[in-house]
């Protein structure tokens, strides 16, 4: 059996996609890449965390993206609320 002959197991289907726009943030030792796209599917925003070459992704279809805004918007809004952090351990 020849490499052609093998099966194919996962991988990703060969897709189409255009990227719209492409956004970079870097928090500490993480790196964030907000990329929106769009296939024959639909559009949507893919976000990558990439620690030291180990990525995850999460697909957001772009259907989510008003209901997601008001989550992170009201998750600030939570986080700005909040005491400071006591950075001093004891």
């Amino acid at each position: 059996m020849n490499a052609n002959d093998k099966p194919s197991y996962g991988g990703k289907p060969n897709v189409n996609e255009d990227t719209l726009r492409t956004e970079k943030i870097q928090v500490e030792r993480k790196t964030f890449i907000f990329t929106l796209k769009e296939n024959p599917r639909g559009r949507f925003l893919r976000i990558t965390e990439d620690v030291g070459g180990r990525r995850d992704t999460i697909i957001l279809p772009a259907t989510g993206l008003d209901d997601f805004t008001q989550i992170l918007q009201q998750m600030c809004e939570t986080y700005s609320e909040l005491p400071p952090e006591d950075s001093e351990s004891e």
